[in-house]
């Protein structure tokens, strides 16, 4: 991925030279300046939000807001961990914003199919659905390190149409409560519970076809 599209080389050059900020808890180690990090850490954090948002130019986005937020929140990293991941972490929050951006300019509008698949379950007053489909027992976190699960993880999710993607990544991958994913996408319990079921479906169609352990059943 092009660097100069994510920040102009004046600004970073601009930037860095003011940030060689050694961490609190090892000062004879200066922060990376910005330069290096759109040198280091520009691929990884683009391909982590596109594994995300699917979209290469909000991606590309976020890794730019990834970047400025990083430099304003500097003076409270203390170095107890990798740069990469603290960036990474910021880059969540941004995750977010984008899909909150994507829903406002695509409102999310319930289709036929999936009002008769609301019809099809009698909801509780608090949303919560009393009759479900058959669950699904696969769980993707445990296979956090295996790497070729997650190629394979992320080609598939890819292919998960929107919005039902996008309520998976945020409530499964972002970890982010049912409360959160409806305000971010304007949508009901009922509605949120109906887009995870499709995600589920079409993700365990797609695992069961290309993950070879065909434990997705």
């Amino acid at each position: 991925m092009p660097t100069a599209a994510l920040i102009s080389v004046d600004d970073a050059l601009t930037l860095s030279h003011t940030l060689t900020v050694p961490p609190k808890d090892n000062p004879a180690v200066p922060i990376t300046p910005l330069e290096q990090w759109v040198e280091a850490y520009s691929d990884y954090l683009y391909r982590f939000a596109m594994s995300r948002l699917r979209n290469p130019e909000a991606a590309a986005d976020c890794v730019q807001d990834t970047f400025l937020a990083g430099i304003k929140a500097l003076d409270r990293f203390d170095g107890s961990r990798d740069i990469k991941f603290w960036l990474r972490g910021i880059m969540r929050n941004k995750i977010v914003d984008q899909i909150r951006k994507s829903v406002k300019e695509n409102k999310v509008d319930i289709e036929a199919e999936d009002e008769a698949l609301l019809e099809s379950f009698w909801f509780k007053y608090s949303g919560i659905a009393t009759t479900n489909p058959d669950p699904w027992q696969f769980n993707p976190r445990k296979y956090y390190d295996n790497s070729e699960f997650w190629v394979v993880f992320e080609k598939c999710i890819a292919q998960v149409k929107d919005p039902a993607r996008q309520a998976f990544v945020l409530r499964v991958l972002e970890d982010q409560t049912t409360e959160e994913v409806c305000k971010v996408m304007d949508v009901t319990p009922n509605y949120l519970w109906v887009l995870l079921h499709r995600a589920r479906e079409q993700l365990k169609v797609l695992l069961e076809s290309n993950w070879t352990g065909k434990d997705a059943k």
